[in-house]
Order: C-alpha cells, then sequence, then structure tokens
C-alpha cells in the first residue's frame, strides 16, 4: 500500500480500526446519494466490514483506495480512490481505463480537502504511469464536478457507458 502526503493530509490504508468510522460517513444519505447506479447507505457493522473486503479485492499494484486522515489532528475525513473503471453491462468488469473519486464526511465538506487529496492522488498516477484518468459523477453532483474542474479535468459530457449509469464524465487528457 502507498500512502501519499500532501500538506494537510495523509492518504493511507484503511484499516479495521476505522471501521466506525466507514460506518458512520456511509450510512449517511448525503454521502451514498451519489455513489453507484443503485446508491445505498450502510445499514451496520457488518456492511462497512464489507465495504472494505470489497475495496480490498479492487486494489492491485496501482490501484488503490485511501483511508483521507488529517496530519495535524489525526482525523479521518473520507475517501479518495484510483480503481479499475467498471464498465455498463449485466456485470460491471473492468474497462482497462482507470478511475479517480473521493467521498468526504460532510464534516470535511467544504474545506478543499478532497481538492487536495485528489490532487496527490493525480500527481501518484503519473508517477506511476496511468494516463488518461477519469472520473464519472451523477449529473446532479455539482460539487465532485467542481472538484473536476479545480483539478484541470475537462468535461467530455454525459455518457452510459459505465457502472450502468448515467454520468458526467471527466478527463486529465489534454
Amino acid at each position: 500500500m502507498r500512502s501519499l502526503i500532501s500538506p494537510r493530509l495523509l492518504l493511507r490504508e484503511w484499516e479495521e480500526k476505522d471501521i466506525d468510522f466507514l460506518l458512520d460517513m456511509y450510512s449517511r444519505w448525503e454521502v451514498a446519494r451519489y455513489l453507484g447506479s443503485a446508491p445505498r447507505a450502510l445499514a451496520g457493522h457488518d456492511d462497512a466490514v464489507a465495504t472494505l473486503t470489497r475495496w480490498r479485492a479492487r486494489q492491485d499494484d496501482v490501484h488503490t483506495i485511501w483511508a483521507i486522515q488529517d496530519r495535524a489532528t489525526g482525523h479521518l475525513l473520507g475517501t479518495a480512490l484510483l480503481v479499475p473503471l467498471l464498465g455498463s453491462g449485466e456485470k460491471l468488469a473492468p474497462t482497462g481505463e482507470t478511475e479517480i473519486g473521493w467521498h468526504l464526511h460532510p464534516d470535511a465538506w467544504g474545506k478543499g480537502y478532497a481538492t487536495e487529496a485528489a490532487n496527490a492522488v493525480m500527481a501518484y498516477a503519473a508517477r506511476s504511469g496511468v494516463s488518461p484518468v477519469l472520473a464519472v459523477t451523477w449529473p446532479e453532483n455539482t460539487a465532485s464536478q467542481a472538484v473536476c474542474r479545480r483539478l484541470g479535468m475537462r468535461h467530455l459530457g454525459q455518457t452510459d457507458r459505465y457502472y450502468n449509469m448515467t454520468c458526467e464524465l471527466f478527463t486529465n487528457a489534454s
């Protein structure tokens, strides 16, 4: 697991000790509402453990899902990810493309953490030779679209090629 450091943040591996935070964050509808084609808030401890297990299965030598931690306080703030992008179809399957994403606890919204964490992930992707990096958002998720734009990503319009849903597609390719 590759940890990343930015001025205010440490992006590190999710650990079993983080399950309570993971559950607290992803059991909130305001966090879960834009995740996947059929959003669902976590319902309990077992859901949180299953989520962590699923995340670990999506990781490889380059692709990772990080916990975002405040370096000054040690408090967890959310999740950053660089994962294989899953294509639409009867069974979601990797497309050979790479997706960047971020999910933050509502207490961490509006403080620039998503952009700072995503910049660290984009730098890691570049060092790792991953290009292009894509982002997909629900059409209504204007906050994540604003982060994409702050990262310098270009909006490619709507697509239904991923996750069996219509989403806004962004790329870091020129």
